[in-house]
């Protein structure tokens, strides 16, 4: 049985446990959060008697072998490099860290330490994204040329720390862009970036004065605190001539929420979101393909379902991973440089 202790029991926390509860060979033995009324709330749910508000003094119980770090964005890497320290496998959300810089350290640690990092970059677990992988795989698209993608909400600042620029690191960028990117790099076959070009806008807030709209809000949802931009869009250059397009907003006038990833071949194309498709030529004819799944769309619960029982895999097999820490060391690159174009007004060269 692998060992698990889980540190930061906010919201995303719950499809990690449910994920490790559900699994056969893993049990979990310790949580961790600062606040000890949720701790000693979730010990009960859950049914886990060691409970820690000191993820320090989890790190040094030596009966767990890997943990989940659910926590603010500011604490990510931190957390990692200690408990990578500490001999522990480690699955951390996404982002891996708020800078370039603590991604290093943590990809040092890694290396270091021989242990084994994954970073949650959830959708590349999606059965939409792994089957259009196979097809990939396979050259039906060709060669990938030029990807887009959208996650737009009109009402979606979730407050709390998601709002907070110290413990975020930013708005719809780092929370929602680094999916929509990750995706279609990882699709893409992750061409190394060498530029990229952003614009973001902080001009509607959080609009907490809308009624009627119902939104997903953060365990310590507090509408008063708002420092993160409403909507950021950029277009990233990669080595090979391939290029990416991304917008995503927390908030913007818009006439209903979107959520759009759209990846072009030069033999073919392919949507993964909001429905699996493959656009093929066959006699010449355009046709749109529809793959026969049970789920064609992402599943939240599944991915996430697959998410950790790759890590389990990788723990006990020695499977090889598929979210590795260079992967989240190249994205934080692409942010942070998004982020610093669209401060600057330039184009920021990343070679």
């Amino acid at each position: 049985m692998l060992k698990i202790g889980v540190i930061g029991l906010g919201s995303i926390s719950y499809q990690h446990i449910q994920a490790y509860l559900n699994h056969n060979d893993v049990e979990l033995i310790a949580l961790c959060d600062n606040d000890e009324h949720r701790l000693i709330e979730k010990g009960s749910v859950y049914k886990v008697t060691k409970l820690y508000t000191d993820y320090s003094a989890l790190l040094e119980n030596k009966e767990i072998d890997a943990v989940s770090i659910c926590t603010w964005n500011n604490t990510h890497a931190e957390i990692a490099v200690a408990a990578l320290e500490a001999g522990k496998n480690v699955l951390v959300e996404k982002p891996l860290s708020m800078t370039v810089e603590e991604a290093l350290a943590v990809e040092a640690a890694v290396e270091r330490t021989g242990k084994i990092l994954q970073v949650g970059f959830v959708r590349r677990h999606g059965d939409n994204a792994k089957v259009l992988k196979k097809f990939i795989a396979q050259n039906e698209l060709g060669e990938i040329y030029y990807a887009k993608a959208s996650c737009m909400r009109r009402l979606g600042n979730p407050g709390g720390w998601f709002s907070d620029r110290t413990k975020s690191g930013g708005g719809p960028l780092i929370d929602l862009g680094v999916h929509m990117i990750d995706i279609c790099w990882y699709l893409m076959g992750k061409p190394r970036p060498v530029s990229v070009s952003g614009n973001s806008y902080s001009l509607l807030g959080n609009r907490n004065h809308i009624e009627n709209l119902s939104f997903y809000k953060a365990a310590d949802y507090d509408p008063v605190l708002n420092d993160v931009e409403d909507l950021t869009n950029a277009m990233i250059r990669f080595e090979n001539g391939a290029s990416i397009i991304v917008d995503v907003s927390f908030t913007a006038h818009a006439k209903q929420d979107e959520l759009a990833v759209k990846l072009f071949g030069d033999k073919g194309g392919a949507e993964i979101e909001p429905e699996l498709t493959v656009v093929t030529e066959k006699h010449h004819t355009i046709l749109n393909v529809t793959p026969q799944m049970d789920q064609l769309d992402f599943n939240f619960v599944k991915a996430f379902s697959n998410e950790i029982n790759h890590f389990v895999e990788c723990c006990r097999e020695g499977k090889e991973n598929i979210a590795p820490v260079s992967d989240g060391v190249e994205m934080m690159k692409m942010l942070t440089a998004i982020y610093e174009s669209a401060k600057t007004g330039k184009e920021i060269y990343l070679v």
